[in-house]
Protein backbone atom coordinates (compact mmCIF):
# COMPACT_ATOMS: atom_id res chain seq x y z
CA UNK A 1 0.00 0.00 0.00
CA UNK A 2 1.52 2.80 -1.50
CA UNK A 3 2.39 5.88 1.65
CA UNK A 4 1.53 9.29 1.16
CA UNK A 5 3.37 12.38 3.42
CA UNK A 6 2.86 16.13 3.19
CA UNK A 7 4.54 19.27 4.15
CA UNK A 8 1.16 22.09 4.69
CA UNK A 9 2.80 25.92 5.29
CA UNK A 10 0.72 28.88 4.82
CA UNK A 11 1.82 32.25 6.90
CA UNK A 12 -1.09 35.60 7.23
CA UNK A 13 1.32 37.53 9.73
CA UNK A 14 4.70 37.82 8.65
CA UNK A 15 6.79 39.90 10.96
CA UNK A 16 8.67 42.20 9.06
CA UNK A 17 6.92 42.15 5.50
CA UNK A 18 3.21 43.05 5.09
CA UNK A 19 0.47 40.32 6.13
CA UNK A 20 -1.85 38.22 3.72
CA UNK A 21 -5.59 37.22 4.28
CA UNK A 22 -5.94 33.84 3.39
CA UNK A 23 -2.54 32.17 3.15
CA UNK A 24 -2.80 30.46 6.45
CA UNK A 25 -6.67 29.27 5.47
CA UNK A 26 -5.40 28.37 2.18
CA UNK A 27 -2.89 25.63 3.78
CA UNK A 28 -5.62 24.69 6.69
CA UNK A 29 -8.03 23.34 3.35
CA UNK A 30 -4.98 21.71 1.74
CA UNK A 31 -4.03 19.79 4.95
CA UNK A 32 -8.29 18.79 5.36
CA UNK A 33 -8.45 17.22 2.09
CA UNK A 34 -4.79 15.28 2.08
CA UNK A 35 -5.93 14.03 5.22
CA UNK A 36 -9.66 13.14 3.95
CA UNK A 37 -10.04 13.39 0.17
CA UNK A 38 -6.61 11.79 -0.64
CA UNK A 39 -5.75 9.62 2.58
CA UNK A 40 -2.38 10.96 3.55
CA UNK A 41 -1.53 9.55 6.89
CA UNK A 42 0.80 12.06 8.22
CA UNK A 43 1.33 16.16 7.95
CA UNK A 44 3.50 18.00 8.79
CA UNK A 45 1.48 21.23 9.40
CA UNK A 46 3.05 24.84 9.98
CA UNK A 47 0.82 27.89 10.06
CA UNK A 48 1.35 31.01 11.89
CA UNK A 49 -0.80 29.43 15.20
CA UNK A 50 -0.65 26.14 14.73
CA UNK A 51 -0.19 23.96 17.52
CA UNK A 52 3.27 22.08 19.70
CA UNK A 53 3.74 18.90 18.65
CA UNK A 54 5.57 16.80 20.84
CA UNK A 55 6.95 20.61 22.69
CA UNK A 56 8.09 21.58 19.81
CA UNK A 57 7.10 24.99 17.92
CA UNK A 58 4.94 24.48 14.73
CA UNK A 59 5.28 28.39 14.03
CA UNK A 60 6.99 28.36 10.57
CA UNK A 61 10.06 30.49 11.38
CA UNK A 62 12.85 29.80 9.12
CA UNK A 63 14.84 27.71 12.12
CA UNK A 64 11.77 25.40 12.57
CA UNK A 65 10.84 24.76 8.46
CA UNK A 66 15.07 24.41 7.76
CA UNK A 67 14.96 22.11 10.93
CA UNK A 68 12.18 19.32 9.63
CA UNK A 69 13.88 19.99 6.02
CA UNK A 70 17.20 18.67 7.59
CA UNK A 71 15.84 16.10 9.78
CA UNK A 72 13.09 14.66 7.98
CA UNK A 73 15.08 14.13 5.16
CA UNK A 74 18.42 13.02 6.09
CA UNK A 75 17.73 9.34 5.21
CA UNK A 76 14.82 8.01 2.39
CA UNK A 77 11.71 7.14 4.46
CA UNK A 78 9.47 6.45 1.69
CA UNK A 79 9.92 4.12 -1.92
CA UNK A 80 8.62 3.21 -4.98
CA UNK A 81 5.12 4.20 -5.27
CA UNK A 82 4.91 6.71 -2.43
CA UNK A 83 4.41 10.29 -2.65
CA UNK A 84 5.00 12.86 -0.85
CA UNK A 85 3.73 16.59 -0.84
CA UNK A 86 5.36 20.12 -0.19
CA UNK A 87 2.06 23.09 -0.23
CA UNK A 88 3.74 26.50 0.32
CA UNK A 89 1.15 29.94 0.53
CA UNK A 90 2.21 32.91 1.60
CA UNK A 91 5.27 35.24 -0.09
CA UNK A 92 8.00 33.95 -2.08
CA UNK A 93 10.88 36.65 -3.51
CA UNK A 94 13.32 36.20 -5.75
CA UNK A 95 17.01 37.82 -5.35
CA UNK A 96 20.19 37.56 -6.91
CA UNK A 97 18.83 35.04 -9.73
CA UNK A 98 17.42 32.86 -6.82
CA UNK A 99 13.72 31.45 -5.88
CA UNK A 100 13.21 32.17 -2.03
CA UNK A 101 10.16 31.04 -0.06
CA UNK A 102 9.69 34.01 2.69
CA UNK A 103 9.16 31.99 6.70
CA UNK A 104 7.26 34.03 8.92
CA UNK A 105 10.47 35.77 10.44
CA UNK A 106 11.83 36.84 6.66
CA UNK A 107 13.18 40.08 5.83
CA UNK A 108 13.33 41.62 2.60
CA UNK A 109 16.55 43.74 3.03
CA UNK A 110 18.40 40.18 4.19
CA UNK A 111 16.89 37.88 2.03
CA UNK A 112 19.75 35.43 1.60
CA UNK A 113 20.07 35.19 5.28
CA UNK A 114 16.19 35.33 6.42
CA UNK A 115 14.45 33.28 3.57
CA UNK A 116 15.08 29.71 2.58
CA UNK A 117 15.95 29.41 -1.29
CA UNK A 118 13.84 26.75 -2.92
CA UNK A 119 16.44 24.73 -4.89
CA UNK A 120 17.13 23.81 -1.06
CA UNK A 121 14.03 22.33 -0.50
CA UNK A 122 13.69 20.66 -3.99
CA UNK A 123 17.01 19.06 -2.93
CA UNK A 124 15.68 17.91 0.50
CA UNK A 125 12.45 16.84 -1.06
CA UNK A 126 14.37 14.30 -3.10
CA UNK A 127 15.87 12.61 -0.13
CA UNK A 128 12.72 11.09 0.76
CA UNK A 129 12.85 8.21 -1.28
CA UNK A 130 9.59 8.25 -2.99
CA UNK A 131 9.17 8.45 -6.81
CA UNK A 132 6.48 11.33 -6.61
CA UNK A 133 7.44 14.28 -5.15
CA UNK A 134 5.08 17.44 -5.57
CA UNK A 135 5.73 20.99 -5.42
CA UNK A 136 2.75 22.99 -4.70
CA UNK A 137 3.57 27.00 -4.51
CA UNK A 138 1.32 29.81 -4.23
CA UNK A 139 4.00 31.95 -3.59
CA UNK A 140 3.99 34.52 -5.57
CA UNK A 141 1.80 37.19 -3.77
CA UNK A 142 2.01 40.98 -4.02
CA UNK A 143 4.77 41.88 -2.14
CA UNK A 144 6.57 45.25 -1.72
CA UNK A 145 8.58 44.52 -4.52
CA UNK A 146 7.98 47.03 -7.52
CA UNK A 147 8.49 45.53 -11.09
CA UNK A 148 10.83 42.76 -11.83
CA UNK A 149 10.33 39.31 -12.20
CA UNK A 150 8.80 36.90 -9.85
CA UNK A 151 9.73 33.84 -8.30
CA UNK A 152 9.08 30.53 -11.01
CA UNK A 153 11.87 30.57 -13.74
CA UNK A 154 14.85 29.06 -11.20
CA UNK A 155 12.74 27.16 -9.56
CA UNK A 156 11.23 25.45 -13.06
CA UNK A 157 14.67 24.68 -13.98
CA UNK A 158 15.53 22.93 -10.84
CA UNK A 159 12.18 20.87 -10.91
CA UNK A 160 13.11 19.64 -14.11
CA UNK A 161 16.25 18.86 -12.97
CA UNK A 162 15.16 16.95 -9.78
CA UNK A 163 12.12 15.28 -11.31
CA UNK A 164 9.87 17.57 -8.91
CA UNK A 165 6.36 17.81 -10.14
CA UNK A 166 6.28 21.70 -9.33
CA UNK A 167 2.72 23.21 -9.49
CA UNK A 168 2.89 27.44 -9.30
CA UNK A 169 -0.02 29.47 -8.93
CA UNK A 170 0.67 31.78 -11.37
CA UNK A 171 3.58 33.50 -13.94
CA UNK A 172 6.88 34.65 -12.94
CA UNK A 173 5.50 38.63 -13.89
CA UNK A 174 2.17 38.05 -12.47
CA UNK A 175 0.51 37.92 -8.85
CA UNK A 176 -1.06 35.51 -6.89
CA UNK A 177 -4.64 36.78 -5.89
CA UNK A 178 -6.65 36.69 -2.90
CA UNK A 179 -10.63 36.46 -3.22
CA UNK A 180 -11.97 38.50 -0.42
CA UNK A 181 -15.62 36.52 -1.53
CA UNK A 182 -14.29 33.29 -1.49
CA UNK A 183 -12.36 33.49 1.82
CA UNK A 184 -9.65 32.27 0.02
CA UNK A 185 -6.75 32.28 -2.57
CA UNK A 186 -7.80 32.16 -6.48
CA UNK A 187 -5.09 29.52 -6.99
CA UNK A 188 -5.97 27.02 -3.98
CA UNK A 189 -9.59 27.88 -4.62
CA UNK A 190 -9.54 26.01 -8.23
CA UNK A 191 -6.23 23.60 -6.91
CA UNK A 192 -9.35 22.30 -4.36
CA UNK A 193 -11.86 21.72 -7.01
CA UNK A 194 -9.90 20.17 -9.45
CA UNK A 195 -8.27 16.98 -6.90
CA UNK A 196 -11.73 17.15 -5.38
CA UNK A 197 -15.08 16.13 -7.03
CA UNK A 198 -16.12 18.81 -8.95
CA UNK A 199 -12.60 18.19 -11.29
CA UNK A 200 -11.82 14.77 -10.47
CA UNK A 201 -8.56 15.67 -11.69
CA UNK A 202 -6.64 12.12 -11.23
CA UNK A 203 -3.79 12.87 -12.70
CA UNK A 204 -0.85 15.98 -13.16
CA UNK A 205 -2.41 16.12 -16.86
CA UNK A 206 -5.64 16.55 -16.19
CA UNK A 207 -5.01 18.75 -13.39
CA UNK A 208 -3.07 21.30 -15.58
CA UNK A 209 -5.91 21.58 -17.99
CA UNK A 210 -7.87 22.37 -15.47
CA UNK A 211 -6.18 24.78 -13.25
CA UNK A 212 -5.02 26.99 -16.60
CA UNK A 213 -8.80 27.31 -17.16
CA UNK A 214 -10.01 27.43 -13.62
CA UNK A 215 -7.93 30.24 -12.32
CA UNK A 216 -8.05 32.60 -14.80
CA UNK A 217 -12.02 32.37 -14.83
CA UNK A 218 -12.06 32.73 -10.78
CA UNK A 219 -9.60 36.51 -11.20
CA UNK A 220 -12.29 37.31 -13.95
CA UNK A 221 -15.11 36.88 -12.18
CA UNK A 222 -13.40 39.02 -8.58
CA UNK A 223 -10.72 40.98 -10.14
CA UNK A 224 -9.23 42.72 -12.82
CA UNK A 225 -5.99 41.43 -13.03
CA UNK A 226 -3.97 37.97 -14.51
CA UNK A 227 -3.39 34.73 -12.95
CA UNK A 228 -1.65 32.37 -15.00
CA UNK A 229 -0.63 28.89 -13.20
CA UNK A 230 1.50 26.25 -14.78
CA UNK A 231 2.59 22.83 -13.95
CA UNK A 232 6.42 21.62 -14.40
CA UNK A 233 6.13 17.94 -15.04
CA UNK A 234 9.42 16.07 -16.79
CA UNK A 235 9.60 13.77 -17.94
CA UNK A 236 6.77 13.37 -19.50
CA UNK A 237 5.87 10.84 -18.01
CA UNK A 238 5.33 12.35 -14.71
CA UNK A 239 2.22 14.30 -16.38
CA UNK A 240 0.44 10.76 -16.40
CA UNK A 241 1.58 10.03 -12.50
CA UNK A 242 -2.24 9.27 -10.89
CA UNK A 243 -2.46 12.06 -7.89
CA UNK A 244 -5.45 10.90 -6.46
CA UNK A 245 -6.24 7.29 -6.99
CA UNK A 246 -10.11 7.31 -6.49
CA UNK A 247 -10.62 9.54 -9.80
CA UNK A 248 -8.38 8.10 -11.63
CA UNK A 249 -9.85 6.17 -15.05
CA UNK A 250 -9.59 3.23 -17.04
CA UNK A 251 -7.75 5.35 -19.63
CA UNK A 252 -5.25 7.07 -16.65
CA UNK A 253 -4.03 3.61 -15.89
CA UNK A 254 -3.98 2.48 -19.37
CA UNK A 255 -1.36 5.30 -20.16
CA UNK A 256 0.44 4.54 -17.15
CA UNK A 257 0.83 1.34 -18.19
CA UNK A 258 2.24 1.95 -21.55
CA UNK A 259 5.17 4.25 -19.57
CA UNK A 260 5.73 1.11 -17.40
CA UNK A 261 6.02 -1.26 -20.62
CA UNK A 262 7.99 1.30 -22.15
CA UNK A 263 10.65 1.80 -19.40
CA UNK A 264 10.84 -1.89 -19.24
CA UNK A 265 11.46 -2.40 -22.97
CA UNK A 266 14.08 0.40 -22.24
CA UNK A 267 15.43 -2.16 -19.36
CA UNK A 268 15.29 0.95 -17.39
CA UNK A 269 14.33 -1.49 -14.45
CA UNK A 270 13.74 1.17 -11.30
CA UNK A 271 11.25 3.01 -13.34
CA UNK A 272 9.39 0.20 -14.59
CA UNK A 273 8.61 -0.85 -10.97
CA UNK A 274 7.89 2.53 -9.82
CA UNK A 275 5.63 2.70 -12.82
CA UNK A 276 3.90 -0.79 -12.06
CA UNK A 277 3.54 -0.28 -8.56
CA UNK A 278 1.48 2.60 -9.04
CA UNK A 279 -0.54 1.22 -11.75
CA UNK A 280 -0.92 -1.45 -8.84
CA UNK A 281 -2.24 1.36 -6.35
CA UNK A 282 -4.57 2.88 -9.03
CA UNK A 283 -6.36 -0.38 -9.56
CA UNK A 284 -6.65 -1.10 -6.02
CA UNK A 285 -3.99 -4.24 -6.40
CA UNK A 286 -6.02 -5.94 -9.03
CA UNK A 287 -4.07 -5.51 -11.90
CA UNK A 288 -2.65 -8.96 -13.09
CA UNK A 289 -0.70 -7.09 -15.71
CA UNK A 290 1.14 -5.01 -13.25
CA UNK A 291 1.30 -8.02 -10.57
CA UNK A 292 2.99 -9.65 -13.57
CA UNK A 293 5.34 -7.09 -14.66
CA UNK A 294 6.53 -6.83 -11.08
CA UNK A 295 6.90 -10.49 -10.47
CA UNK A 296 8.85 -10.28 -14.24
CA UNK A 297 11.18 -7.26 -13.19
CA UNK A 298 12.12 -9.48 -10.39
CA UNK A 299 13.01 -12.44 -12.69
CA UNK A 300 15.59 -9.82 -14.56
CA UNK A 301 17.21 -8.73 -11.67
CA UNK A 302 18.37 -12.18 -10.97
CA UNK A 303 18.78 -13.43 -14.65
CA UNK A 304 16.21 -15.61 -15.25
CA UNK A 305 14.66 -13.99 -17.69
CA UNK A 306 16.08 -12.00 -20.73
CA UNK A 307 13.62 -9.76 -21.96
CA UNK A 308 10.24 -8.23 -21.10
CA UNK A 309 6.82 -8.23 -24.05
CA UNK A 310 7.18 -5.75 -25.92
CA UNK A 311 4.50 -2.94 -24.75
CA UNK A 312 1.31 -1.71 -25.99
CA UNK A 313 3.16 1.47 -27.97
CA UNK A 314 6.69 0.58 -28.00
CA UNK A 315 8.38 2.13 -30.44
CA UNK A 316 12.22 1.16 -29.24
CA UNK A 317 12.57 -1.75 -32.31
CA UNK A 318 12.72 0.36 -35.64
CA UNK A 319 11.90 -1.48 -38.65
CA UNK A 320 13.98 -1.39 -41.69
CA UNK A 321 13.56 1.51 -44.36
CA UNK A 322 12.36 -0.16 -48.07
CA UNK A 323 11.20 -3.46 -46.61
CA UNK A 324 8.24 -5.11 -48.42
CA UNK A 325 5.22 -4.89 -45.25
CA UNK A 326 5.48 -8.50 -43.79
CA UNK A 327 8.59 -9.40 -45.13
CA UNK A 328 12.06 -8.20 -44.20
CA UNK A 329 10.14 -6.69 -41.54
CA UNK A 330 9.75 -9.56 -38.24
CA UNK A 331 6.71 -9.14 -36.72
CA UNK A 332 6.56 -8.15 -33.37
CA UNK A 333 3.68 -9.11 -30.84
CA UNK A 334 2.43 -6.46 -28.66
CA UNK A 335 -0.14 -7.61 -25.55
CA UNK A 336 -3.26 -4.99 -24.56
CA UNK A 337 -6.41 -5.10 -22.31
CA UNK A 338 -9.68 -4.46 -24.58
CA UNK A 339 -13.02 -3.90 -22.31
CA UNK A 340 -16.64 -4.68 -22.84
CA UNK A 341 -19.47 -2.14 -21.36
CA UNK A 342 -23.17 -2.59 -20.96
CA UNK A 343 -25.69 -0.32 -21.71
CA UNK A 344 -25.43 1.77 -18.94
CA UNK A 345 -21.42 1.92 -19.55
CA UNK A 346 -20.60 0.27 -16.90
CA UNK A 347 -17.64 -2.59 -17.84
CA UNK A 348 -18.98 -6.03 -17.79
CA UNK A 349 -15.52 -7.70 -19.35
CA UNK A 350 -11.92 -7.08 -19.40
CA UNK A 351 -10.40 -9.29 -21.83
CA UNK A 352 -5.94 -9.66 -22.15
CA UNK A 353 -5.20 -9.84 -25.92
CA UNK A 354 -2.44 -9.28 -28.49
CA UNK A 355 -1.59 -8.42 -32.30
CA UNK A 356 1.45 -8.56 -34.46
CA UNK A 357 3.04 -5.12 -35.65
CA UNK A 358 6.34 -3.76 -36.73
CA UNK A 359 7.68 -0.09 -36.62
CA UNK A 360 8.21 2.29 -39.21
CA UNK A 361 11.47 4.59 -38.14
CA UNK A 362 10.65 8.20 -39.60
CA UNK A 363 13.87 9.78 -38.31
CA UNK A 364 15.01 11.84 -34.65
CA UNK A 365 12.90 9.46 -32.59
CA UNK A 366 10.01 9.77 -34.08
CA UNK A 367 8.73 5.96 -35.25
CA UNK A 368 5.07 4.68 -36.67
CA UNK A 369 3.37 1.47 -35.98
CA UNK A 370 1.71 -0.65 -37.98
CA UNK A 371 -0.40 -3.31 -36.41
CA UNK A 372 -1.58 -6.17 -38.64
CA UNK A 373 -4.93 -6.56 -39.70
CA UNK A 374 -6.01 -10.44 -40.37
CA UNK A 375 -8.18 -10.58 -43.64
CA UNK A 376 -11.83 -11.86 -42.81
CA UNK A 377 -15.60 -11.29 -43.85
CA UNK A 378 -17.74 -8.80 -42.20
CA UNK A 379 -21.65 -7.50 -42.34
CA UNK A 380 -20.71 -3.44 -42.79
CA UNK A 381 -23.74 -1.03 -42.25
CA UNK A 382 -26.56 -1.80 -40.38
CA UNK A 383 -30.01 -3.39 -40.73
CA UNK A 384 -33.23 -1.85 -42.19
CA UNK A 385 -34.53 -1.28 -38.46
CA UNK A 386 -31.60 0.52 -37.00
CA UNK A 387 -29.53 3.58 -37.39
CA UNK A 388 -29.90 6.28 -40.57
CA UNK A 389 -30.57 5.43 -44.54
CA UNK A 390 -26.91 6.32 -45.23
CA UNK A 391 -25.90 3.32 -43.31
CA UNK A 392 -27.90 0.97 -45.62
CA UNK A 393 -28.11 -1.58 -46.87
CA UNK A 394 -26.05 -3.78 -45.16
CA UNK A 395 -23.93 -5.63 -47.02
CA UNK A 396 -21.50 -8.62 -46.80
CA UNK A 397 -17.60 -7.41 -47.53
CA UNK A 398 -14.70 -9.58 -47.90
CA UNK A 399 -11.51 -7.41 -47.00
CA UNK A 400 -7.76 -8.93 -48.09
CA UNK A 401 -5.31 -8.92 -44.60
CA UNK A 402 -3.47 -5.41 -44.35
CA UNK A 403 -1.85 -3.20 -41.98
CA UNK A 404 -3.17 0.10 -39.89
CA UNK A 405 -1.82 2.38 -38.03
CA UNK A 406 -1.95 1.48 -33.92
CA UNK A 407 -2.87 5.31 -33.63
CA UNK A 408 -4.29 8.24 -35.63
CA UNK A 409 -0.75 10.04 -37.15
CA UNK A 410 0.13 12.13 -34.28
CA UNK A 411 1.80 15.59 -34.61
CA UNK A 412 5.21 14.50 -34.78
CA UNK A 413 4.39 12.05 -37.08
CA UNK A 414 2.85 14.66 -39.25
CA UNK A 415 5.88 17.28 -38.35
CA UNK A 416 8.52 14.34 -39.12
CA UNK A 417 6.98 13.84 -43.01
CA UNK A 418 5.79 16.75 -43.98
CA UNK A 419 7.74 19.74 -41.97
CA UNK A 420 5.11 21.33 -40.58
CA UNK A 421 2.21 21.31 -37.37
CA UNK A 422 -0.97 22.52 -38.71
CA UNK A 423 -3.38 21.70 -35.75
CA UNK A 424 -4.86 23.88 -33.02
CA UNK A 425 -4.30 22.03 -29.87
CA UNK A 426 -0.75 21.97 -29.78
CA UNK A 427 1.29 18.68 -28.53
CA UNK A 428 3.77 15.75 -30.36
CA UNK A 429 1.12 13.05 -28.64
CA UNK A 430 -2.04 14.81 -29.99
CA UNK A 431 -3.32 13.80 -33.17
CA UNK A 432 -2.85 16.00 -35.46
CA UNK A 433 -5.93 17.80 -36.95
CA UNK A 434 -6.63 20.79 -39.15
CA UNK A 435 -6.02 18.63 -42.23
CA UNK A 436 -7.55 18.24 -45.12
CA UNK A 437 -8.07 15.32 -47.62
CA UNK A 438 -5.74 16.59 -49.77
CA UNK A 439 -3.05 17.01 -47.01
CA UNK A 440 -3.52 13.32 -45.91
CA UNK A 441 -3.12 12.24 -48.84
CA UNK A 442 0.06 14.31 -49.13
CA UNK A 443 1.47 12.69 -46.22
CA UNK A 444 0.89 9.49 -47.68
CA UNK A 445 2.55 9.55 -51.01
CA UNK A 446 5.60 11.24 -48.70
CA UNK A 447 5.40 8.51 -46.22
CA UNK A 448 5.69 6.02 -49.12
CA UNK A 449 8.82 8.18 -50.81
CA UNK A 450 10.74 7.91 -47.27
CA UNK A 451 10.14 4.50 -46.36
CA UNK A 452 9.58 2.71 -49.66
CA UNK A 453 6.61 1.07 -48.77
CA UNK A 454 3.20 2.34 -50.15
CA UNK A 455 1.15 3.95 -47.76
CA UNK A 456 -2.46 5.29 -48.32
CA UNK A 457 -5.43 6.41 -46.75
CA UNK A 458 -8.05 3.45 -45.76
CA UNK A 459 -10.89 2.55 -48.10
CA UNK A 460 -14.02 3.05 -46.18
CA UNK A 461 -14.53 -0.91 -45.74
CA UNK A 462 -11.49 -1.63 -44.69
CA UNK A 463 -12.10 1.24 -41.53
CA UNK A 464 -15.14 -0.37 -40.60
CA UNK A 465 -14.06 -3.51 -40.76
CA UNK A 466 -11.10 -2.58 -38.76
CA UNK A 467 -12.72 -0.58 -36.07
CA UNK A 468 -15.60 -3.34 -35.82
CA UNK A 469 -12.66 -6.40 -35.15
CA UNK A 470 -15.20 -8.94 -35.09
CA UNK A 471 -18.18 -6.60 -33.04
CA UNK A 472 -21.17 -6.20 -34.23
CA UNK A 473 -22.28 -4.02 -31.46
CA UNK A 474 -23.05 -0.36 -31.94
CA UNK A 475 -19.36 0.45 -30.60
CA UNK A 476 -16.56 -2.15 -30.08
CA UNK A 477 -16.23 -1.22 -26.90
CA UNK A 478 -19.99 -2.46 -26.45
CA UNK A 479 -24.04 -1.00 -26.71
CA UNK A 480 -22.65 2.40 -25.47
CA UNK A 481 -19.33 4.17 -24.79
CA UNK A 482 -18.83 7.04 -21.74
CA UNK A 483 -16.09 9.59 -21.52
CA UNK A 484 -13.46 7.60 -19.29
CA UNK A 485 -13.23 5.30 -22.81
CA UNK A 486 -13.57 7.57 -25.34
CA UNK A 487 -12.93 11.56 -26.06
CA UNK A 488 -16.32 12.82 -27.40
CA UNK A 489 -19.05 15.22 -26.24
CA UNK A 490 -19.69 13.58 -22.82
CA UNK A 491 -23.18 16.03 -22.97
CA UNK A 492 -24.51 13.62 -25.42
CA UNK A 493 -24.71 10.26 -23.95
CA UNK A 494 -25.84 7.13 -26.25
CA UNK A 495 -28.58 4.99 -25.20
CA UNK A 496 -28.77 4.67 -21.43
CA UNK A 497 -25.10 5.71 -20.23
CA UNK A 498 -25.30 8.71 -17.71
CA UNK A 499 -23.57 12.28 -19.06
CA UNK A 500 -20.08 13.01 -18.50
CA UNK A 501 -17.23 14.97 -19.37
CA UNK A 502 -16.93 17.13 -22.30
CA UNK A 503 -12.61 17.90 -22.82
CA UNK A 504 -13.28 20.13 -25.97
CA UNK A 505 -10.08 19.20 -27.05
CA UNK A 506 -8.37 16.18 -28.58
CA UNK A 507 -6.48 13.91 -25.82
CA UNK A 508 -3.16 12.33 -26.79
CA UNK A 509 -3.56 8.96 -28.83
CA UNK A 510 -3.61 5.57 -27.00
CA UNK A 511 -4.88 7.03 -23.45
CA UNK A 512 -8.00 5.03 -24.12
CA UNK A 513 -8.52 1.11 -23.80
CA UNK A 514 -8.34 0.06 -27.88
CA UNK A 515 -10.64 -2.26 -29.81
CA UNK A 516 -10.17 -6.17 -30.15
CA UNK A 517 -7.17 -5.62 -32.96
CA UNK A 518 -5.23 -3.27 -30.88
CA UNK A 519 -5.97 -0.27 -32.47
CA UNK A 520 -6.81 2.88 -30.69
CA UNK A 521 -9.35 5.61 -30.43
CA UNK A 522 -11.27 4.69 -33.37
CA UNK A 523 -14.28 6.55 -32.05
CA UNK A 524 -14.25 9.81 -31.36
CA UNK A 525 -11.01 12.31 -30.93
CA UNK A 526 -10.66 12.89 -34.24
CA UNK A 527 -12.65 11.93 -37.61
CA UNK A 528 -10.52 9.65 -40.14
CA UNK A 529 -10.50 10.83 -43.63
CA UNK A 530 -11.13 7.39 -46.07
CA UNK A 531 -10.53 7.06 -49.53
CA UNK A 532 -13.69 6.92 -51.04
CA UNK A 533 -16.06 9.94 -52.52
CA UNK A 534 -19.07 10.22 -50.63
CA UNK A 535 -21.90 8.40 -51.37
CA UNK A 536 -25.65 8.59 -49.48
CA UNK A 537 -25.88 5.09 -48.61
CA UNK A 538 -24.40 1.87 -50.25
CA UNK A 539 -26.08 0.80 -53.40
CA UNK A 540 -23.69 -0.34 -55.69
CA UNK A 541 -20.56 -0.31 -53.01
CA UNK A 542 -17.43 -2.63 -53.37
CA UNK A 543 -17.79 -5.89 -51.58
CA UNK A 544 -14.14 -6.61 -51.93
CA UNK A 545 -12.97 -4.18 -49.47
CA UNK A 546 -11.95 -1.57 -51.91
CA UNK A 547 -12.54 2.07 -52.21
CA UNK A 548 -15.87 3.72 -53.97
CA UNK A 549 -14.28 6.24 -55.85
CA UNK A 550 -16.54 7.84 -58.51
CA UNK A 551 -14.23 10.55 -59.99
CA UNK A 552 -11.75 12.68 -60.07
CA UNK A 553 -13.49 15.78 -59.35
CA UNK A 554 -15.91 14.44 -56.81
CA UNK A 555 -15.23 16.90 -54.09
CA UNK A 556 -17.03 14.93 -51.19
CA UNK A 557 -15.26 12.31 -49.41
CA UNK A 558 -15.74 10.22 -46.21
CA UNK A 559 -14.70 10.99 -42.59
CA UNK A 560 -15.33 8.23 -40.05
CA UNK A 561 -14.80 7.57 -36.62
CA UNK A 562 -16.48 10.71 -34.42
CA UNK A 563 -14.49 12.77 -32.83
CA UNK A 564 -13.93 15.05 -29.33
CA UNK A 565 -16.49 17.83 -30.54
CA UNK A 566 -19.62 15.13 -31.65
CA UNK A 567 -21.90 13.31 -29.79
CA UNK A 568 -21.49 9.58 -28.95
CA UNK A 569 -24.02 8.39 -31.50
CA UNK A 570 -21.47 9.89 -34.38
CA UNK A 571 -18.87 7.29 -32.49
CA UNK A 572 -20.69 4.80 -33.51
CA UNK A 573 -18.69 2.17 -35.84
CA UNK A 574 -21.17 2.07 -38.64
CA UNK A 575 -21.57 6.36 -38.69
CA UNK A 576 -20.78 7.68 -41.77
CA UNK A 577 -19.92 11.45 -42.20
CA UNK A 578 -18.92 13.70 -45.26
CA UNK A 579 -16.56 16.79 -46.04
CA UNK A 580 -14.96 18.55 -48.71
CA UNK A 581 -11.84 17.28 -49.66
CA UNK A 582 -10.12 20.40 -49.06
CA UNK A 583 -11.65 21.97 -46.10
CA UNK A 584 -10.24 21.79 -42.70
CA UNK A 585 -11.19 21.41 -39.06
CA UNK A 586 -9.55 21.22 -35.72
CA UNK A 587 -11.58 17.60 -35.16
CA UNK A 588 -10.71 15.97 -38.53
CA UNK A 589 -7.28 13.96 -38.77
CA UNK A 590 -6.52 10.46 -40.34
CA UNK A 591 -4.64 7.28 -39.47
CA UNK A 592 -3.09 5.14 -42.21
CA UNK A 593 -2.36 1.99 -43.96
CA UNK A 594 -0.20 -0.12 -45.97
CA UNK A 595 -0.70 -2.88 -48.14
CA UNK A 596 0.17 -6.74 -46.61
CA UNK A 597 2.81 -8.44 -48.79
CA UNK A 598 3.38 -11.88 -48.86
Amino acid sequence: MAKNWAIAVGINKYDYLQPLNYAKRDAELIQQFLNTDAGFERIFFFTDDSPEISGKSTRPTRTNLLRILRQLFDTPFLGAGDNFWFFFSGHGMRHDGRDYLMPIDSDAEDIENTAIAINFVTERLRRCGADNVVLILDACRSLAQKGGEGIGRQTAEEARQQGVISIFSCSPQEYSYEIEALQQGAFTTALLEGLGIQGKCATVERLNQYLNHRVPEIVRQHKSGRQTPYIIAEPVNKSHLILVPRYATLADIATLKIDAFNAEVAQNLELAEQLWIRVLAAALGQDTDAIKAIQRIERLRWGQQQTPSPPPSSSSENSTKGASTGAKNSLKTFQFETVTVDATGNITNRRNQEAKYFVEDLGNGVTLEMVQIPGGTFMMGLPEDEGYSSEKPQHEVKVPGFFMGKYEVTQAQYQAIMGTNPSNFKGEKLPVENVSWNDAVEFCQKLSDRTGRKYRLPSEAEWEYACRAGTTTPFYLGETITPELVNYDGNYPYGAAPKGEYREQTTNVGIFPPNPFGLFDMCGNVWEWCQDDYNSNYQGAPTDGSALLVGKNNNIKLLRGGSWFYFAQNCRSAYRNDYAREDRSNNVGFRVVAVAVA
